[in-house]
């Protein structure tokens, strides 16, 4: 796929999708509002000039792998998705639909191109990016394996065990990054459970660890081409986002983890995104 460095396409290219998000949401009635609208620059810059994929073979065997580990913030993916050209967006609006493809966690089973993961137990995205790339590496095949991960999902120990490994095997073909938005489903993570100090356990177990603003666009650029030019040890990114970036009112608001966009407040969330851009 043709890739692009043009930093104001990049934001209307995330701007799309993110309406996208708001509207597939408002009609399924569920969904996670805030993590999607908070990954969605994240997941825009990997697909529009990070990664190694063809939206026409998304089987292609050379393509770049991504782990979306954080399963509850498909509406995200499947709207960068068809951003990138792997589904028509009508589609979208079938999300969580009975007999849709985009159900509310990805499967692979529902014959969606371009995913990687079956998510929705949170912990099992990075032993799978772990796998994917110590197999590539025995291979000495040159596709690498990015993953995305929640903060609160690093309260879950088998993280660390599959961060533990990677260091191990010296899988430089693997770059994580943890969507660090500071809130999960109950409240602020320090009040959850406390994951800080997060860069430093990252380089105690053997990672090289890099920091980024989350919707800056040449700062994730500028991170994820460092993280790929390290040698001999996984990198990992640390991006500081906002839960339900671009509309104002619910930015930073945990409650909005798991909630819908009411209907009745679609116009006003896509006036939102509209003043943003």
């Amino acid at each position: 796929m043709q890739k692009t460095t043009d930093i104001s396409e990049l934001k209307s290219l995330a701007q799309n999708v993110r309406k996208s998000i708001v509207r597939s949401i408002a009609k399924a009635g569920s969904g996670h509002t805030g993590g999607s609208l908070g990954i969605t620059d994240i997941l825009t810059t990997l697909y529009f000039n990070i990664l190694n994929h063809e939206p026409n073979k998304p089987d292609w065997p050379g393509r770049d792998r991504l782990i979306l580990s954080i399963g509850h913030v498909a509406p995200a993916l499947y709207a960068t998705l068809a951003e990138a050209g792997y589904i028509p967006k009508e589609e979208l609006q079938t999300l969580r639909q009975l007999g849709s493809r985009l159900q509310g966690h990805p499967g692979r089973d529902h014959g969606l191109p371009g995913l990687e993961l079956s998510a929705g137990s949170l912990g099992q995205g990075l032993s799978v990016a772990v796998g994917m790339a110590l197999s590539a590496k025995h291979k000495q095949e040159k596709w690498r394996v990015f993953s995305l991960h929640g903060d609160g999902e690093l309260q879950e120990g088998s993280i660390w065990e599959a961060a533990m490994s990677a260091a191990h095997h010296n899988l430089d073909n693997l770059v994580a990054l943890i969507d660090r938005n500071k809130v999960q489903i109950d409240g602020e993570n320090k009040d959850v459970m406390n994951i800080e100090p997060l860069r430093d356990k990252w380089i105690a177990f053997g990672w090289e660890v890099f920091l980024c603003d989350g919707h800056d666009f040449n700062d994730i650029l500028e991170a994820y081409e460092k993280a790929i030019a390290i040698k001999d040890k996984p990198s990992v990114i640390i991006a500081s986002t906002k839960m339900g970036k671009g509309v104002q009112e619910i930015e930073d608001d945990y409650r909005w983890h798991g909630k819908a966009v009411p209907e009745d407040q679609l116009e006003s969330f896509l006036k939102s995104l509209e003043d943003e851009l």
